[in-house]
């Protein structure tokens, strides 16, 4: 059996045990502020193990995309140097909520792996959770009976809390697991030592296949745990390990999930896979982080420095520096391997085929960019390293390194190895005390804490905004949060008019009064299908009835500038092309920013081009068709649009203005009409194929007419009401770049008459020529580092020159040394100006020999100069 076969086999075998295949979700998750990715298959079913929403069927199976990249080993920095943990990869899973538990759910995945799959039990080994004192919770005696009917006790192993005890995160639902195990060693092997002790042991041919949770309890803020109201089974089975199981093999990349891109790899970079462990390692870190990268920009992350995106750059970059180092690959490398992946795992996942062209260049200009900042990275690490070795050390500074690592994604062991090609060793532990440091900073700045929901009333939200902006209700329940030494409270309704942000409409803004008692909502989120209203403050009496009022005149806002987001990506489609699609959005009150795929720069003509289509649509004043719960087959016959990344259910929202027709959940006008005007303010480029526009609709354009009128008739005053104001512009410009050729002329006759005397000037202290001197005042910063250059190039050897300057009322201190000095003496020119910078009270920096400092005192130029001199022992 092949991967796409058993795969199938999968979801065949659940299908005829009455589960409903649904969909792998996409693998960046939209609404959970505790995940940015989908990390397990129950992530999808978060909100029905939750008790938010309700299933579409009560047993569920899938193939689901995932990514993991922290937490049990699944460390980034260790994928690829064993055979069997990935960054992305699948995970088969089956749910029952609320109807089968253990025995139905042991039964299935017996009869799927042996009866099945033909796989031998022998070899297969189940752990149960042991219990915990510490908890009250005793063995899990139930799960280890129903095992005993297909296994001896030899093969059903006792499991700590760690390895067997499963929860969502510090609060929610949890419960014991199983974990089934399956022993690949050669009889010989197996025949010396007993599979048993080599469970949970990281052993590369023992390892865990599947996972059966037993959602039982919910784990409360106080930590104590309560039985749920429904159980849930969520089984979670890893597919690269299944396929390499049922495939003979012993390393998840020997596969034919992988062994095609691995051995692209090979044609593509010269090297043959299983002769090196440095090539092996590098290879299977490229095949592996290629499909992470490539999934995730097409469930529509793109690589950014922020949150996801920086995860997903940091994938890539990983996977740029091993090809670089141990492939030989200069040249940007993953996108080509791109067309291998679409073909291997295209059919499963459509996605793959449908935005292949966006993620090749997005991961093009990615690895480009990264290999010039590789590059940059190298040249700075050989000034580090210089400097270690002139001060006669042999071990590179541990702060130093980790800012190689911050600054330009330099790994320490990518660190280390080219330190050790050049006979240097790294300060391990410094490294890793400023790595430290650093996620205590972020654990602090991220710090939230929500205490237990109180519940007042049992129910689900219902959500009434689409046609009203009051409604009386009632408060289901509340939390308080702490965020960052800030309280608020996140309070749950039975009725809302609110909109919670979603779909880039930012959440509404107004009121919860009770007679004359106000309470201001100043956000509304969307958090695991709850609309969430934020408070500073709780009501005198939560359980009374209230009256929720929205601040109509921000809702009506917003609502004219979703509905030109559609205008927008309709008219963007007509004047670009159909290969256009939305990757982003966000609507306030105020203004509107889309995202699209576009493959070049929109120009000034096709920009007015879409403007003026808009506002004829506007004029037009189209109305408002809207279809809920319209069934997902007659919502594609109508043509809507869906973005790529969400996940629909089986009946959606249809929002239609004309020919506009999309899915959405937001608040639109009622008529085009009421949009009153459209206006692109800002149009630019976020990523590869990416580009950004930025507009606003109704008064905010009125406004700015308005200011550009003004603007206008002030410029005229200025050029005394010209006619031709911009032939004055141009001749007035024209003008000033004659007087600044003439001024350049100067100050370069300026400077070379300074070099001159400074030159003649110089005094010969201890073999080495000084140059030293605060220049006149009229001298810029940078013409004094250009008179440092020139005099570097008039004495090349045994040479530091030091001048103070005053620009503005702010001192500069330039320090220049001839590279022999450097060598010779173990001076640094970045590290002597920032000692001397004190005093002029300020800092700075550069290179070993060049380096610069700004301060707020001129006083103290003096000072400064002397003070570079007695680094440099040179008392003149």
């Amino acid at each position: 059996m092949k991967a796409n076969e058993i795969r199938e086999r999968f979801k065949t075998y659940f299908r005829q045990h009455g589960h409903t295949v649904v969909p792998s979700a996409p693998m960046v998750i939209k609404d959970d502020p505790t995940l940015m990715f989908t990390n397990a298959g129950m992530n999808q079913f978060k909100d029905i193990i939750l008790g938010h929403a309700v299933p579409v069927s009560r047993r569920v199976c899938d193939s689901q995309k995932c990514l993991r990249v922290s937490g049990k080993h699944n460390d980034l920095e260790e994928v690829g140097r064993d055979t069997y943990h990935h960054t992305m990869f699948e995970m088969l899973g089956n749910w029952s909520f609320g109807d089968y538990f253990k025995e139905e759910a042991i039964e299935l995945a017996y009869g799927f792996l042996v009866d099945e799959l033909g796989l031998d039990a022998e070899r297969l080994y189940v752990t149960v959770f042991e219990g915990s004192a510490a908890e009250g919770l005793s063995r899990d005696d139930e799960a280890a009976a129903l095992w005993a009917r297909h296994f001896p006790a030899s093969h059903i192993i006792n499991g700590n809390k760690h390895d067997n005890f499963w929860e969502m995160g510090d609060t929610g639902p949890c419960g014991p697991c199983s974990e089934i195990h399956i022993d690949s060693r050669p009889d010989s092997e197996r025949a010396q030592v007993d599979g048993a002790t080599l469970v949970n042991k990281d052993h590369p041919q023992v390892i865990e296949i599947w996972n059966l949770v037993f959602m039982q309890y919910n784990r409360k803020e106080d930590g104590s745990l309560e039985p749920l109201p429904q159980r849930v089974i969520d089984t979670g089975m890893g597919f690269e390990r299944l396929v390499r199981t049922l495939e003979g093999k012993t390393s998840n990349y020997d596969t034919d999930v992988f062994q095609p891109i691995i051995r692209k790899i090979g044609e593509l970079s010269g090297t043959t896979y299983g002769r090196d462990e440095q090539v092996d390692i590098a290879t299977r870190v490229v095949a592996d982080h290629l499909r992470a990268v490539a999934f995730a920009i097409a469930d529509g992350q793109l690589p950014s420095n922020a949150k996801a995106g920086y995860v997903i750059r940091r994938i890539l970059r990983r996977a740029v520096r091993y090809a670089y180092t141990f492939l030989g690959q200069k040249e940007a490398f993953l996108y080509r391997l791109l067309p291998t992946l679409v073909e291997e795992m295209g059919d499963a996942y459509p996605e793959l085929v449908a935005q292949q062209t966006l993620i090749s260049k997005v991961m093009k200009e990615e690895e480009d960019s990264f290999l010039r900042t590789l590059s940059t990275g190298i040249s700075l690490l050989n000034d580090v390293m210089a400097e270690t070795r002139a001060a006669g050390k042999d071990t590179v500074d541990g702060a130093k390194a980790f800012t190689l690592f911050d600054t330009f994604g330099f790994p320490l062991d990518l660190t280390q190895l080219i330190c050790s090609e050049a006979g240097l060793k790294v300060d391990e532990e410094g490294f890793n005390a400023e790595m430290q440091k650093q996620k205590e900073r972020a654990r602090a700045a991220a710090q939230t804490a929500r205490g237990d929901w109180t519940i007042l009333r049992d129910g689900e939200t219902h959500f009434v905004g689409w046609d009203q902006t009051e409604a009386t209700c009632h408060i289901l329940k509340y939390r308080r949060v702490e965020e960052k030494k800030k309280a608020f409270f996140e309070i749950v309704l039975d009725t809302t008019p609110f909109y919670a942000e979603m779909g880039g409409q930012v959440g509404d803004k107004g009121v919860l009064q009770c007679g004359d008692e106000q309470v201001a909502v100043f956000d509304t989120k969307h958090e695991n299908n709850l609309s969430i209203h934020l408070t500073n403050a709780l009501p005198a009496d939560p359980t009374a009835e209230f009256e929720a009022r929205v601040d109509v005149k921000a809702r009506r806002r917003s609502e004219a500038n979703h509905s030109a987001t559609h205008l927008l990506d309709q008219a963007l489609r007509e004047v670009l092309g159909t290969h256009v699609e939305q990757r982003g959005s966000l609507v306030t009150p105020d203004y509107l920013r889309f995202d699209f795929s576009h493959f070049q720069k929109t120009t000034p003509e096709e920009l007015r081009r879409v403007e003026r289509i808009i506002n004829a649509r506007i004029r037009e004043d189209i109305p408002l068709q809207e279809y809920r719960d319209m069934p997902m087959d007659e919502a594609k016959k109508l043509g809507a649009i869906a973005l790529f990344g969400e996940k629909y259910g089986d009946k959606v929202r249809v929002v239609k203005f004309g020919d506009s027709v999309e899915f959405c959940g937001g608040c639109h006008a009622k008529s085009t009409g009421r949009i009153g005007q459209f206006r692109i303010v800002a149009e630019s480029s976020i990523a590869a194929g990416i580009r950004r526009i930025e507009a606003i609709t109704g008064e905010a354009a009125e406004e700015a007419s308005y200011a550009e009128r003004e603007m206008l008739g002030a410029l005229r005053e200025l050029f005394n009401n010209a006619k031709d104001l911009r032939g004055a512009v141009e001749k007035t410009i024209a003008e000033n770049d004659d007087l600044r050729k003439d001024v350049e002329s100067f100050v370069k006759e300026r400077v070379a008459a300074l070099r001159k005397t400074l030159v003649e000037r110089a005094e010969e202290v201890e073999g080495v020529r000084v140059v030293k001197g605060v220049l006149p005042g009229d001298v810029s910063p940078d013409a004094a580092k250009d008179l440092a250059f020139q005099i570097s190039g008039s004495l090349p050897e045994n040479m530091l020159c030091v001048l103070g300057t005053t620009n503005a009322g702010k001192p500069l201190l330039t320090v220049m040394l001839s590279k022999d000095l450097i060598a010779s003496r173990g001076l640094h020119a970045g590290n002597m100006v920032r000692e001397a910078a004190k005093s002029i009270q300020g800092g700075g920096g550069g290179a070993p020999h060049f380096a610069t400092a700004g301060g707020k005192n001129p006083d103290g130029l003096e000072a400064a100069i002397k003070k570079v001199l007695e680094l440099a022992g040179l008392q003149a």
